[in-house]
């Protein structure tokens, strides 16, 4: 759900991004996507809606279906990596090595936690 709201999200940033009213829009977009204009889009020279396909505007299938999976796969070892660092134990392990000597002010060890 919170996937497709992100991407519902889209059209609103670009629109935002060129200086245009992005709620009028949207809301103009959806209109046009409800009533079955699947080829409409934001015209960003104009700031109107448009048809990308008589604009010339093509996108691959392929290069967006890939995107998609990759950003997804993504998100899927960042959470992967989250849960592991939240389950490691935390028993004190801690890493000792000196510092630099050049700073009279700095203390002679710095303690990095490995555990």
């Amino acid at each position: 759900m919170s996937f497709a709201k992100a991407l519902r999200m889209l059209p609103t940033i670009i629109a935002d991004n060129a200086g245009y009213d992005s709620a009028d829009l949207v809301a103009q977009l959806r209109a046009a996507h409800s009533e079955g204009h699947i080829t409409a889009g934001l015209d960003m020279k104009e700031g109107t809606i448009g048809d990308m396909a008589v604009l010339g505007i093509t996108e691959s299938f392929q290069v967006k279906r890939q995107v998609l999976l990759s950003a997804a796969e993504a998100a899927e070892v960042i959470l992967r990596v989250d849960n592991i660092i939240k389950a490691a134990p935390s028993v004190g392990c801690f890493f000792f090595f000196p510092l630099q000597e050049t700073c009279p002010r700095s203390p002679p060890l710095l303690s990095i936690p490995i555990c």
